[in-house]
């Protein structure tokens, strides 16, 4: 999966993506597990890129009760707690809504997701805000009932949960994320990572999503369909290790290439490459090429000023035409539209 843009943009730079609001469940003492979703939300969204200050995110911090002062900790409690500036009802008129991690009474049916979070989640789906969920975060959106004939996931541990509690939720539990257009959720950790660098993508760019993951020290684009772990089998040795042929296929989209290609750069057989590549990406050979000469073509028609013939040779997608099937179909609007949308001012020729 590539970054898909909802709707033809307009020609231009792209505007400011608008508020995001993160919803945050029991401020008042939040799993040391569950911050860094909360953390990673408020890094990625809150702090701007370079020369982007007036066309970042708005950052809110929403929690049912702002500004309170932390409760007393239970004795062994071990957690941190934080002031957030904005109650629940501000998530009504924001762009973006983002519910991290519920706590676990929440998933188990114990304790219900608040009421009043349900409600306010409610209202800005109804007002047209882009609802997003990280790992068990999910758990509200399906409360809220904001699910239902949706693909959704969460962490693959709660993934039977959110299935049994929400049969009419679809839930996938081998993927990192899943884009559905206005309704986005994540599975736990790393995975919410990726799911806000794609909605950044998205938004403003595949050249800014990968100099915010660069600036993270992270992967710029795991797709969504990638799996959620990856089989023990896969050898971890630097001699065996699949990094080298993938980085030569990189460096080398221009070029036909083929599995066998990969394959006896790897030193392997092309069944134990294929076999390998699936169980460290979740996707095969052939559709992680594809996936990485769309990126390709993404950034060059972000920052060059080629035409889409040279752009699809560059790329390795061939003519124009393939380019722009391929294009269309995964990102949702043509070459051309997205060069509209992104196209950076000073981008060399």
């Amino acid at each position: 999966m590539v970054a898909r843009v909802s709707a033809a943009p307009a020609p231009g730079p792209a505007p400011a993506p608008g508020t995001v609001a993160v919803a945050v469940v029991d401020h008042a003492e939040i799993p040391l597990w569950d911050m860094y979703e909360l953390g990673m939300a408020c890094a990625v969204f809150g702090i701007p890129q370079p020369d982007l200050a007036d066309r970042w995110y708005e950052l809110r911090l929403c929690a049912e009760t702002p500004d309170a002062p932390p409760t007393a900790r239970a004795p062994g409690g071990f957690g941190l707690s934080l002031r957030a500036e904005y109650g629940w009802d501000a998530l009504a008129d924001a762009d973006t809504v983002v519910v991290t991690s519920v706590p676990d009474a929440c998933v188990t049916g114990e304790r219900e997701v608040p009421p009043a979070l349900v409600a306010e989640l409610r209202r800005a789906a109804a007002a047209g805000a882009r609802m997003v969920s990280l790992c068990t975060g999910a758990f509200a959106l399906a409360a809220a009932g904001l699910l239902d004939g949706r693909r959704a996931t969460a962490h693959w541990s709660h993934t039977a949960e959110l299935a049994r509690r929400y049969p009419a939720v679809t839930v996938d539990d081998g993927v990192l994320y899943v884009d559905e257009g206005s309704v986005l959720t994540s599975a736990g950790v790393a995975a919410g990572l990726d799911l806000c660098l794609h909605i950044v993508r998205r938004d403003l760019g595949a050249h800014v999503a990968n100099q915010l993951a660069r600036k993270l020290v992270v992967p710029a684009h795991r797709p969504g369909g990638q799996a959620q772990f990856v089989d023990l089998a896969v050898p971890v040795a630097d001699d065996d290790s699949l990094a080298p042929v993938l980085s030569w296929a990189t460096e080398n989209l221009e070029h036909p290439i083929t599995v066998d290609d990969l394959a006896r750069r790897a030193r392997m057989s092309p069944r134990t490459f294929f076999r390998r590549l699936q169980a460290a990406t979740g996707t095969t050979p052939l559709q992680w090429l594809l996936n990485q000469r769309l990126a390709r073509a993404q950034s060059l028609l972000e920052a060059t000023d080629l035409p889409v013939e040279r752009i699809g040779e560059r790329s390795g997608l061939g003519s124009a035409t393939n380019l722009r099937r391929h294009f269309t179909a995964r990102v949702g609007v043509t070459p051309t539209d997205y060069r509209r949308a992104f196209r950076s001012p000073a981008a060399p020729a």
